[in-house]
C-alpha cells in the first residue's frame, strides 16, 4: 500500500474551493456490473472481521466500550487525552456496505494515525443488517433515517453513548453506493471551514473512479464526487447519523461512499485511504 504523503500541499483544501477533477486519468479495476435492484457483490464474514478490529484494537491501547441487545452487541472504541483535534469515525449502518468494516479493520492493524490524534470508532451500527447482508436491520429498519426520533435498539444505544462523549471536530461515516458510478461524498460544513474533500478525492481518485455525474443520489454535485447540500436538519424528519452529529456539536462532517460495483478491496482501500488522508491533514491543521 502506498504512503501517504501528508506534507505536500494538495488543491482544494482551502475554504470554499471545489475539489480538482484529476487532469492524468489513473488506470481502475473495471466495474463489475453485478449490481442490479441493490447490492449484489462480495460478502464478509462480519463478526469474525468486527473480532478482528477488537482485537487490534486492544493490541493498540484503543478503550473498549460495549452494550448488548439479544444476540448482538455495539462496539465503542476509543483513544483520547491527546492534544490534537478529535475524529468519529463509523462504518457498518447498512449491512450490504461491507467495505467499510474492512477499511476499518485495515485502519485499527495498521495503526497510521497521528499520535495528536484523538478517536472514537463504532465499526459496525448495524450487526444484525451486517449478518444478514441486508440495507437494514431485523426489523426493517434503515438506522441511517433514524437518529432524530429513534426507533431502533441499535440508534438508542449508539446515541447513549454518543452523548457520554464530548463533542467531535470532525466526523468520517464510511457508506458504499450500489447505484453509483464511482466515488463521491457529501460534505456538510455550514461554517465553512478549511475543507479536505479536494484532499480525498484525489487521493482516492488514483485508487477508483470519482463519479463524474452532475448529479448524485437526487441531488446537484458542486465538483466531481463533491456533493455539500443545502439543507436545514431542522427542517427534515428523519435523521441520518451525520445530521445528529451536526446538531449536537460536530461542525464539519463528510460521509464517505464508495462505488460497491466494483471489486471489494478496491472499495475498500478507497476508504481507507480516504479517512488516513482527512486524518493526515486534521493533525497538521491543514
Amino acid at each position: 500500500m502506498s504512503e501517504i504523503n501528508s506534507t505536500e500541499p494538495v488543491p482544494g483544501s482551502a475554504p470554499g474551493q471545489i475539489a480538482p477533477c484529476p487532469t492524468d486519468r489513473p488506470t481502475h479495476p473495471g466495474r463489475l456490473g453485478l449490481n442490479r435492484d441493490g447490492y449484489r457483490g462480495e460478502r464478509i464474514e462480519a463478526r469474525r472481521v468486527v473480532q478482528e478490529i477488537r482485537s487490534w484494537a486492544r493490541h493498540h491501547g484503543f478503550t473498549e466500550q460495549t452494550s448488548v441487545f439479544g444476540d448482538h452487541e455495539l462496539v465503542f472504541l476509543s483513544r483520547l487525552g491527546r492534544p490534537g483535534p478529535r475524529v468519529y469515525l463509523s462504518a457498518g449502518i447498512h449491512g450490504d456496505e461491507p467495505a467499510g468494516l474492512i477499511a476499518i479493520r485495515d485502519l485499527i492493524r495498521d495503526n497510521p494515525w497521528p499520535e495528536t490524534l484523538n478517536l472514537g470508532i463504532c465499526p459496525c451500527l448495524n450487526p444484525q443488517g451486517c449478518d444478514s447482508g441486508t440495507r437494514e436491520n431485523a426489523a426493517g429498519h434503515d438506522l441511517n433515517r433514524d437518529y432524530r426520533h429513534p426507533r431502533s435498539t441499535e440508534v438508542r444505544l449508539h446515541l447513549e453513548w454518543l452523548s457520554s462523549q464530548p463533542p467531535w471536530d470532525v466526523s468520517l461515516c464510511l457508506h458504499e453506493d450500489w447505484e453509483s458510478h464511482g466515488f463521491y461524498l457529501y460534505e456538510l460544513n455550514p461554517a465553512s471551514r478549511p475543507s479536505l474533500a479536494g484532499p480525498i478525492l484525489e487521493t482516492v481518485g488514483a485508487l477508483c473512479p470519482i463519479d463524474p455525474s452532475s448529479w448524485i443520489d437526487g441531488k446537484p454535485t458542486n465538483a466531481p464526487g463533491l456533493i455539500r447540500p443545502e439543507v436545514d436538519p431542522r427542517h427534515r424528519p428523519d435523521w441520518p447519523e451525520s445530521f445528529w452529529l451536526l446538531q449536537n456539536g460536530c461542525p464539519h462532517g463528510y460521509t464517505l461512499e464508495a462505488p460497491s460495483d466494483w471489486p471489494l478491496p478496491v472499495r475498500a482501500e478507497a476508504l481507507r485511504q480516504a479517512v488516513q488522508v482527512a486524518a493526515h491533514r486534521l493533525a497538521l491543521g491543514f
